[in-house]
């Protein structure tokens, strides 16, 4: 391979080149290629516009506010909706949902509930999984 001495080759310059005394001229040509008159300013509130503005604003916050209302009154959950939920929720179990409440939540689902004979006797006659029963 050949050496390659950078000193003796010869060099190729750039194809770009400022004009003379550009740089000394510069801000003279530009602040001559300025407009010499200022633009005309226009207010934003004038009378007839803000008024027309005014209107509009309130016109859409009274359409807004029944929507707004209705969608705020909707986040109750219905007793079936929750139901539904954790009985499809295979991964949750009685100890879970017992670690989820407190002593006064227990304290208000505990309910006695009177049965008398006859009422008994009718269902294990009705059903006949009776074994099933009994697990529960």
């Amino acid at each position: 391979m050949k050496a390659f001495k950078l000193e003796k080759k010869s060099k190729i310059e750039s194809g770009f080149k400022a004009p003379d005394q550009y740089f000394e001229s510069f801000s003279g040509n530009i602040m001559q290629n300025l407009p010499k008159s200022e633009p005309k300013l226009v207010s934003i509130f004038q009378k007839r516009k803000s008024f027309f503005m005014i209107a509009a604003a309130i016109l859409i916050i009274a359409m807004l506010i029944p929507i707004l209302h209705n969608t705020t009154d909707n986040t109750e959950l219905d007793n079936a909706t929750l139901e539904n939920y954790l009985s499809i929720q295979s991964n949750i179990n009685q100890y879970d949902l017992m670690r989820g409440l407190d002593f006064e939540d227990i304290n208000n689902i505990n309910t006695t509930a009177v049965l008398e004979d006859k009422t008994i006797e009718d269902m294990l006659a009705s059903n006949p999984d009776l074994e099933q029963l009994l697990n529960e």
